[in-house]
C-alpha cells in the first residue's frame, strides 16, 4: 500500500492538504478549540507586554533611582507573569484534551472503516501495516494536534506580534532586521521538502517492521518448530535497521534545518543589535528602547525556531494523514444494495447456484468455479467432496458473499444474494470453519461470539451439545477462564468444539461445516457427529469433508473437480458409478 518517496509524484501542497481530513474529527470539540484560542491570545498578549515592563523598569526605575518605581515595576512584571502562567496552563489543557479526543475519534472511525472492508482488501494488505496505521500514524497526528498546532499558532502569533512591536519600538532597527528574513526562510524551504519525503519514508519503513513482527509473533509455534528464531530476528532487525537509517536521514536533515535557522537568524539579530548598541553610545537611542527591542527580537527568534521545529512535525503528520487518507479512500466492493430485499419469513433455506463463473481477484487467470449449477432443497444436507482446489471452499465464500461471482446468480429462498443486506444474509448463516478462530477472551465470550445476546444458560447448553462442557468445566475458572490469544491454551480439538458450540448457539437456518471434525480424535468425532446430526435437523446444511466417512449420512453428495460438478448422488450410487468419488473412497479406505 505504501509507495517509496522517490516514486511519489504528489506535490508538497497536496501532501499538506491531507491534514484537512482532520477537521471532521476536531469539529465536534469546537468548545475546546475556542478555549484554546482564547487562552492563546491571553498568554501571547501577556508575553508581548513583558518587554514593555522591562523598558519601563530601565527608563523609570533605574534612572530615577526610585525604590517605589522599582517596586511597582517588578509588581507589574509579576502580575503579567501570573496571567501568562494561568493562560498557558489553560491553553495546554484545552489543546492536549483536544488532541486526545481527536485521536480517539480518528482511531475509532478508521478501525470501523477498515473492519467493514471486504475480504479481498485483506488479501492485498498486510495486517501489520494496518495496525501500524492505526497506532503509529495516528500517534504522529496526535502529536501535531496535541502540541504541534498549539506551538505553531503560538509561534506565528508571537512572531507577528513581536515583529509589529519591533517596528513600533524602533523602525530603523526593524528595517535592518527585515533585510535578513529571506536568508532565514530560504533554508526552511530547501530543507522542508526533503524532510517531508523522509517523514513519509520513515513511516513506511516502520510499518514494514510492524508487519514482519505481526506475522512472526502470530506464528510463534511455526517459527519455533522450524528453529527460525535467529532468521526471523535477523529479518526483523534488518527492517528496523532500514527504518533507523531513514530516521537518521530525517533527523540529520531536521538538524541541519535547525542549525541553519539559528545561525542565520541570531547572526542577523546580533548584527542589528550591534548597530543599536552604537546608537545608544551615540545618544540617538535610549537604553530602555534597545532593551525592549532586544527582548522582542529574542521572542521573534524563538518563534521562528518554534515554527521551523513544528514544520517538521507538520510534514510528518501530513505524511501520516496521507497514509490514513488512503485507507479512508478504500471502498468495499461487496456492499449493501441501495434498495435491499428482505428474506421471506420464515426462512426456509433453499439455495440455487445458476451458471456461476468465478475467479479470485488475486488469481484472475485461474477460475475457481466454472459453469457451476446446484439446487439445494430446504432442510437438505449436502456434502461437497473432491480433491484440494476443486472449489468447495469457494462455494462457502460465495454464499457468505465474501466475493461476488463474475457471472451467474446465487439465490437464497428465491432472493438474489446481492439484493440482500450483508447483516441479514450472514445473520441467517452459521459457519464452522476449518481453521478455528478464537479470541483472547473467556470461554463463554468465545461461544457467545455466535450470538452476543445469548444468556449464560444458552451458552452452557450449546457447549454441552458440542461436547465442550466437560473440558471447559475442568479449566481453572470454567466458563470465565481466559483462553489466551487465538485460544492457545486449548488443543486443536477443543478449539474446534468451541467453534461448533458457537454455531449451535447461533441457531441459523443455513449451516456451513468446513471440515468441522478434522481436529478431533475418533471418540470425540463420534460424539460430535451425533451433536451435528441434532444440529442439522430442520435446517439446510452444506458440509465440506475430505474424510468420506463423515459425509455418508448426507442426503446428497456433490463431487467437484476443477471448479465443476462432475457427479452427485448418495454414497452407494456414487460408488456404483465407479467415478472420481469411488476412486477417492478406495484410496481412503485402503489407507
Amino acid at each position: 500500500m505504501s509507495t517509496t518517496p522517490a516514486n511519489d509524484p504528489k506535490p508538497p501542497r497536496r501532501r499538506i492538504g491531507s491534514l484537512r481530513l482532520l477537521w471532521p474529527f476536531m469539529k465536534p470539540h469546537r468548545a475546546l478549540a475556542v478555549g484554546w484560542l482564547v487562552f492563546l491570545s491571553i498568554s501571547s498578549s501577556a508575553t508581548l507586554v513583558l518587554p514593555m515592563a522591562v523598558r519601563h523598569m530601565i527608563d523609570h526605575g533605574f534612572r530615577s533611582s526610585s525604590t517605589a518605581a522599582i517596586n511597582s515595576s517588578f509588581l507589574a512584571l509579576f502580575m503579567v507573569a501570573l496571567v501568562m502562567a494561568f493562560a498557558t496552563a489553560a491553553r495546554f489543557y484545552c489543546i492536549t484534551l483536544l488532541g486526545e479526543r481527536t485521536l480517539a475519534a480518528l482511531r475509532a472511525k478508521l478501525y470501523a472503516h477498515v473492519i467493514r472492508l471486504d475480504v479481498s482488501f485483506f488479501e492485498r494488505n498486510r495486517v501489520g501495516e494496518l495496525i501500524s496505521r492505526l497506532g503509529t500514524d495516528t500517534e504522529v497526528v496526535q502529536a501535531l494536534v496535541g502540541s504541534g498546532i498549539s506551538v505553531a499558532l503560538r509561534s506565528a502569533v508571537m512572531l507577528m506580534g513581536a515583529t509589529a512591536a519591533m517596528i513600533w519600538t524602533s523602525p530603523r532597527l526593524a528595517g535592518l532586521t527585515a533585510l535578513v528574513i529571506p536568508a532565514v526562510v530560504l533554508p526552511i524551504l530547501i530543507f522542508g521538502r526533503r524532510v517531508q519525503k523522509l517523514s513519509r519514508a520513515s513511516q513506511d519503513r516502520l510499518a514494514d517492521a510492524a508487519a514482519i513482527a505481526n506475522e512472526t509473533l502470530n506464528a510463534a509455534q511455526a517459527v519455533k518448530a522450524y528453529a527460525r528464531e535467529g532468521i526471523e530476528s535477523d529479518r526483523y532487525g534488518s527492517a528496523i535497521a532500514r527504518a533507523l537509517a531513514t530516521a537518521r536521514k530525517r533527523i540529520g536533515t531536521r538538524t541541519g534545518l535547525t542549525a541553519a535557522v539559528i545561525t542565520l537568524f541570531f547572526g542577523a539579530i546580533t548584527l542589528v543589535l550591534w548597530v543599536g548598541a552604537r546608537d545608544v553610545l551615540a545618544g540617538t537611542l535610549d537604553a530602555g528602547v534597545l532593551a525592549q527591542f532586544v527582548v522582542y527580537a529574542m521572542l521573534s527568534g524563538g518563534s521562528m525556531m518554534g515554527l521551523s521545529d513544528v514544520w517538521g512535525d507538520v510534514l510528518r503528520a501530513a505524511g501520516a494523514m496521507e497514509r490514513i487518507g488512503e485507507l479512508f479512500g478504500e471502498e468495499a466492493t461487496i456492499a449493501d444494495p441501495p434498495h435491499p430485499v428482505a428474506l421471506p419469513r420464515p426462512v426456509r433455506g433453499a439455495l440455487r447456484f445458476e451458471g456461476i463463473d468465478f475467479h479470485y481477484p488475486t488469481r484472475p487467470d485461474a477460475p475457481a468455479l466454472h459453469d457451476f449449477n446446484l439446487d439445494i432443497r430446504p432442510g437438505e444436507t449436502v456434502a461437497l467432496v473432491g480433491p484440494s482446489g476443486a472449489g468447495k471452499s469457494t462455494v462457502f465464500a460465495l454464499l457468505l458473499r465474501f466475493y461476488d461471482p463474475q457471472r451467474g446468480r446465487i439465490s437464497f429462498d428465491g432472493v438474489d444474494l446481492r439484493a440482500m443486506t450483508l447483516p441479514e444474509l450472514r445473520g441467517a448463516i452459521a459457519l464452522v470453519p476449518q481453521e478455528t478462530v478464537l479470541f483472547g477472551g473467556t470461554a463463554a465470550d468465545n461461544i457467545r461470539f455466535g450470538r452476543q445476546d445469548a444468556s449464560d444458560e444458552e451458552v452452557h447448553a450449546a457447549a454441552r451439545a458440542a461436547e465442550a462442557n466437560d473440558f471447559i468445566q475442568m479449566l481453572q475458572d470454567g466458563y470465565a477462564a481466559e483462553l489466551g490469544e487465538r485460544g492457545v491454551r486449548l488443543s486443536g480439538g477443543q478449539r474446534q468444539r468451541i467453534a461448533i458450540a458457537r454455531a449451535i448457539l447461533r441457531d441459523a437456518p443455513l449451516l456451513l461445516l468446513d471440515e468441522a471434525t478434522s481436529a478431533l480424535d475418533a471418540q470425540s468425532e463420534a460424539a460430535i457427529q451425533q451433536a451435528l446430526e441434532r444440529l442439522e435437523k430442520g435446517r439446510t446444511t452444506l458440509v465440506i469433508a475430505h474424510r468420506l466417512a463423515t459425509v455418508q449420512r448426507a442426503d446428497r453428495i456433490v463431487v467437484m473437480d476443477g471448479g465443476r460438478i462432475v457427479a452427485q448422488g448418495t454414497h452407494a450410487s456414487l460408488l456404483a458409478e465407479d467415478g472420481l468419488y469411488a476412486e477417492l473412497a478406495r484410496l481412503q479406505f485402503v489407507a
